[in-house]
């Protein structure tokens, strides 16, 4: 039997084709991972035919539940699929490579030209339509995890607990996993596996109709053998430079903390972008002290309005953590250093993931109890993004913020009468177009942008 990945079996698309076609794709992934699954379903499935509806679902399902980006593992899988190991190489890393660019450039002029007024405007009207984008977050996950009563009760837990309890992100996805894993092997109706990101309309290709076809490529049979040994590699690319950096510097040091830190976040963080962004927040802000809120909230608008998946704010956060703690280096080379090693411990697992499991993803087809987990960690999401929008709210919105404590709870209120008038303005207006009149997100970061410049040059 040939080995999957193996060198002798063809690819299913000349891999120069398929090169242009991922360049495309990374190109137009704006949008998070709804638009970002959109446009692979638009090229991969009903202009080039290269993988059939259900496949492509199949393969999303997998995707999701995983921790990590879930589309930049749909890019890796698919490619895998078409052109064996270097095809889902290629693919992964061509997916990252024009957002980890544009972040890296963005957070050069964010350090050096920050406090240029035309740039301070800029953020200040990105940061107004990220809170109205996160809220909108809220919503479209809702509608589509909140589909009975139990999944409405499991999200309103989550939120309790980090919000007013402030349980680790980790803890809340575990603690619903293992409920939603038991809920579905009972085989309770209520955790019953629903739809994910809706990839198209309208008639459907069948599998057996696609390049790709309905069989089994060779190169992706299961073999134990294959994916030990590239699992193997993957796992030493991803450990030992993060082993060597806290054995040389020590544990304190910021690279061996950003290391430690992103390489959790990649085991951890299920439940996609926005869980992420949670998690990271809670952490880089407060924990470690890397940025301020204001700040997670203008990397969360590079990453809004660049191309590529949206935890690159990872990124923007390891940049300001090497630049503020460069030490004896040059801060831009530490920052530059820092972004590079986010990026990698932060992507790389991607590739572990899918080269590991991909090969036996038959036999997932259709299990209820990974399905039902699915369903109460996308629930939880919900709970935990809410609380990501209030936390992001306070500090958009009012200029001071005071913790409110009794007994084990507690929870930040804002002061009434700090409010600040032109963000609660600007974020009305950003919620309006999106709400109201559907505008893109892409289109509602750029009008804020633009109004927050003219705003903050009048009042100069």
């Amino acid at each position: 039997m040939s080995r999957a990945g193996g060198g002798g079996v063809a690819d299913i698309v000349p891999l120069r084709e398929a090169i242009r076609v991922w360049v495309r794709v990374a190109a137009l992934s704006f949008g998070g991972p709804a638009g970002q699954i959109a446009v692979m379903h638009r090229i991969l499935v009903d202009e080039k035919r290269w993988i059939g509806e259900h496949r492509f679902l199949h393969a999303l399902n997998y995707c999701m539940l995983l921790p990590g980006p879930e589309a930049h593992q749909l890019a890796i899988y698919i490619g895998w699929l078409l052109n064996r190991t270097l095809g889902g190489v290629i693919a992964g890393v061509l997916f990252v490579l024009p957002g980890f660019l544009s972040i890296l450039a963005l957070s050069y002029v964010y350090v050096l030209f920050g406090n240029v007024t035309f740039i301070e405007g800029m953020f200040f009207g990105l940061k107004c339509a990220v809170l109205a984008v996160v809220l909108q977050a809220v919503f479209r996950i809702g509608g589509r995890a909140l589909k009975n009563r139990v999944m409405m009760a499991i999200a309103a837990a989550a939120f309790v607990a980090i919000f007013f309890l402030h349980i680790p992100f980790p803890i809340i996805i575990i603690a619903t996993g293992v409920i939603g894993y038991l809920g579905g092997r009972a085989g309770l109706a209520a955790f019953q596996a629903g739809g994910g990101h809706k990839a198209g309309s309208g008639k459907i290709l069948e599998d057996g109709d696609s390049v790709l076809g309905a069989d089994v490529p060779v190169h992706a049979r299961a073999n134990l053998a294959w994916s030990m040994k590239i699992s193997g590699v993957l796992a030493a690319l991803w450990f030992l430079p993060v082993i060597a950096i806290l054995l040389a510097l020590g544990p304190a040091n910021v690279f061996a903390k950003i290391g430690v830190f992103f390489s959790q976040m990649a085991v951890v963080t299920f439940g996609g972008a926005y869980a992420v962004l949670a998690y990271v927040a809670q952490e880089a802000v407060q924990h470690f002290g890397w940025l301020q809120p204001g700040e997670m909230l203008d990397g969360l608008g590079m990453a809004e309005t660049t191309p590529g998946p949206l935890i690159m704010v990872a990124q923007f956060v390891g940049f300001l953590a090497g630049y503020r703690d460069a030490g004896t280096i040059n801060p831009l080379m530490a920052a530059t250093l820092a972004a590079v090693l986010t990026t990698w411990v932060t992507f790389l697992p991607s590739f572990l993931w899918i080269f590991l499991g991909a090969p036996f993803i038959e036999r997932m087809r259709g299990n209820a109890a990974l399905g039902g987990a699915m369903s109460a960690i996308t629930a939880a999401v919900v709970g935990v993004i809410l609380n990501l929008a209030i936390w992001f709210g306070l500090h958009v919105l009012f200029a001071e913020v005071r913790s409110i404590s009794w007994g084990a709870w507690s929870m930040d209120a804002p002061v009434i009468g700090s409010v600040v008038w032109p963000s609660l303005a600007l974020t009305a207006l950003a919620a309006l177009a999106i709400f109201r009149f559907r505008m893109s997100v892409i289109a509602t970061l750029l009008l804020s942008a633009g109004l927050g410049i003219a705003w903050t040059l009048l009042m100069s």
